[in-house]
């Protein structure tokens, strides 16, 4: 690869017209589309756009209500920049500036109706009109220096007697997300987890869906994980909680089920609650089920049990005879459907709606018989889209990138399937560059996925974005190695406790198998990855008998013994490693497939990108490699980026990012 590739990428990133491969520019530029539902009458679907300005790094969202027959679209949140939280038949409700509003013309104007939402957090309205529920911060077990110390304005201490002192890019302050009611008739406002040191919605990720109104608005079910300290450190068990509004008593609907239980909703007629549950305490990746309930009898019944995959996330048909739910499959993400009541005597009772080379992000509604979901692949960023159920035919709806996609060319994108050493199948994608020549070679990049056990699909990301790194000119080998849903539950858990024996051996097959081809440059082979793909390149740097030119590693596990014992949710490491290393005898993890105890083997150059607030893969990690490999005589580079997590959020950090990914690449792929 030419040095002088990238330098032009970047100056004429400014005209979309003039170049015609993607640059990082360009994509922090495109329209990010995410849905929002669909109306009752099923004319309309609900979506927002997100544009982010790289220079100035202001993000702006736009709200939009498309015709599903016609296309036609029309921005509707233009008052104030509210957004809306609630659509119901009568009226629409949205949350601005600690303010609660009304519309009863489809978000045309608003009218004021509360104003004591003061540093809520997100806002739920039941769907009378009558009460609104809203989380806020309670601080509930003081441990700040200031808070346990009056006299001290100014001390930055932080007082600990219990685990789970930092999650994800936080350190524990001692305040809750707690659940409050407000009767918006009398203006009365209730805590409804008084004392309790839980939250909800849950942390770091959990939001709006953490709750949900019954249709006949007389109560709601919330998800919380009612434990503290060591004990929600080691536990995935979250549970749905109904709370009554005429009584003020709550009961746990999920009691007796140990492991996550999330993602609650209602059918259309309140007889039934779905929602997404796993079976297994402290397995964050186990089989995502779909359970149903009778509201009246509250029996429950694992519907997709004898299926063999697991769910994403789902809706209810407008009928409430079916659900309709996404789900990895086969290095994609698809729409499936199943009937409700489930009908035990069929064996399996799933129907897969959708099949083609692309990812079904999101399902919006159902609307005049079709399903209205968002969709994204390897090429483009995610549109929304609507799928005929009985045949699968999917049209297009929103075009908010076809102006930028419209002068880039695409990539070619195909599945290989290859043997493994122990005989398996394994199946990886393979990125082309625009306008590849195999009668040409190109260098070639192992893309080692995270998770472990998420699925690589045809996934469009703004960091790892196979469709930039094709435009670079360098092909992309991203292998479906053991560890990775969408085929099939076994293959799916065949990491746990082996993350560097058989999925690493995968990694060496993959690209053994393809190096094969003769447009492939086997003197310039680099690997990348982060998270578990960074522990993959750590490992890979020891074992990979010189097939590789180049590693980079963001965010990887180096060394699982001082990773045990700094990483915050501990029901990860238990599971996968096998528990702590003072175990015995010792989990094999810290000593067969520990990155560190290979680095003697270390003989190429590595670059180490380490984010300042991950504490889920925290700072000693990186900077512990980034030293070993100097020390070691290599060629190395550590970025270091302060004031990110495990992510890259930043956009001007996300170009530095991906700026220094190519340019190190370019040093050491020459």
């Amino acid at each position: 690869m030419k040095k002088t590739l990238l330098p032009l990428l970047v100056l004429l990133a400014g005209s979309v017209a003039a170049q015609d491969r993607m640059t990082p520019e360009v994509l922090w530029g495109l329209h990010r589309v995410s849905g929002g539902g669909v109306s009752k009458n099923g004319k309309f679907a609900y979506y927002s756009t997100r544009t982010t300005d790289w220079k100035t790094e202001k993000t702006v969202t736009h709200q939009y209500r498309i015709n599903v027959e016609d296309g036609t679209k029309k921005e509707w949140t233009t008052d104030a920049g509210k957004t809306v939280t609630q659509r119901y038949d009568k009226a629409w409700f949205a949350f601005y500036d600690n303010f609660l509003y009304q519309s009863v013309d489809s978000g045309a104007t608003w009218k004021e109706i509360y104003n004591g939402l003061q540093e809520a957090e997100n806002v739920w309205v039941s769907p009378d009109g009558l009460y609104v529920a809203f989380s806020k911060d309670v601080l509930v077990k003081p441990m700040l220096g200031t808070d346990i110390n009056s006299d001290l304005p100014n001390t930055t201490a932080k007082v600990y007697n219990d685990l789970n002192y930092r999650h994800w890019d936080t350190w524990e302050d001692g305040k809750f997300s707690h659940v409050f009611l407000t009767n918006l008739k009398d203006k009365t406002t209730k805590d409804l987890m008084v004392d309790e040191p839980y939250d909800c919605p849950q942390k770091p990720f959990g939001g709006e869906e953490d709750l949900i109104w019954a249709p006949d608005s007389k109560g709601f079910v919330y998800v919380c994980k009612k434990k503290f300290g060591k004990e929600y450190a080691q536990s995935t068990n979250t549970d749905l909680y109904y709370y009554e509004v005429s009584t003020g008593k709550t009961e746990n609907w999920t009691d007796g089920m140990p492991g996550y239980d999330m993602a609650p909703a209602f059918s259309k007629d309140g007889m039934r609650l779905a929602w997404l549950s796993m079976g297994r305490d402290g397995y964050e990746a186990d089989k995502n089920d779909l359970v149903v309930m009778d509201v009246p009898t509250k029996k429950k019944t694992n519907i997709t049990a004898k299926w063999d995959g697991t769910v994403n996330g789902f809706i209810w048909s407008n009928t409430s005879e079916k659900i309709y739910f996404n789900a990895p499959l086969e290095g994609t993400e698809q729409l499936f459907e199943i009937a409700v009541p489930y009908n035990e005597k069929d064996k399996l009772g799933v129907n897969n709606i959708t099949k083609g080379k692309w990812d079904v992000t999101g399902i919006l509604g159902e609307a005049n018989g079709e399903v209205i979901v968002t969709r994204c692949d390897m090429n483009h960023s995610a549109e929304v889209f609507a799928v005929k159920p009985k045949y699968g035919d999917m049209r297009q709806l929103t075009h908010e990138n076809d102006g930028l996609y419209q002068h880039i060319r695409m990539s070619k994108t195909e599945l290989r399937q290859m043997t493994t050493a122990d005989g398996a199948t394994l199946h990886s994608w393979i990125i082309y560059p625009p306008d590849f020549d195999p009668t040409k070679k190109y260098p070639t990049l192992l893309y080692c996925q995270g998770g472990p056990q998420s699925a690589l699909s045809q996934f469009y990301s703004v960091r790892w974005n196979f469709q930039l790194m094709a435009a670079q000119g360098y092909i992309v080998v991203a292998p479906n190695r053991r560890g990775m849903p969408g085929w099939g539950v076994k293959w799916n858990e065949e990491i746990s406790k082996d993350w560097g024996g058989v999925p690493i051996q995968d990694y060496l097959t993959a690209i053994d198998e393809f190096s094969k081809e003769s447009f492939v440059d086997k003197s310039r082979l680099g690997c990348v990855g982060a998270s578990y793909g960074g522990y993959s390149v750590y490992m890979l740097a020891g074992v990979h008998n010189n097939r590789f030119k180049t590693f980079i590693a963001h965010d990887g596990l180096f060394d699982l013994r001082s990773w045990y014992g700094t990483t915050e949710e501990l029901w990860f490491a238990n599971w996968d490693i096998g528990g702590s290393y003072w175990k015995q005898p010792a989990p094999l993890s810290y000593d067969r497939y520990n990155p560190i105890n290979f680095v003697n083997k270390w003989n190429t150059p590595i670059m180490i990108i380490q984010g300042g607030l991950d504490y889920r893969v925290p700072i000693e990690q990186g900077l512990e490699a980034f030293q070993a490999a100097k020390l070691h005589g290599l060629n190395a580079k550590l970025l270091y980026l302060p004031n990110e997590n495990h992510w890259v959020l930043h956009p001007q950090n996300g170009i530095a990012w991906q700026r220094e990914f190519f340019k190190w690449l370019d040093e050491t792929l020459k």
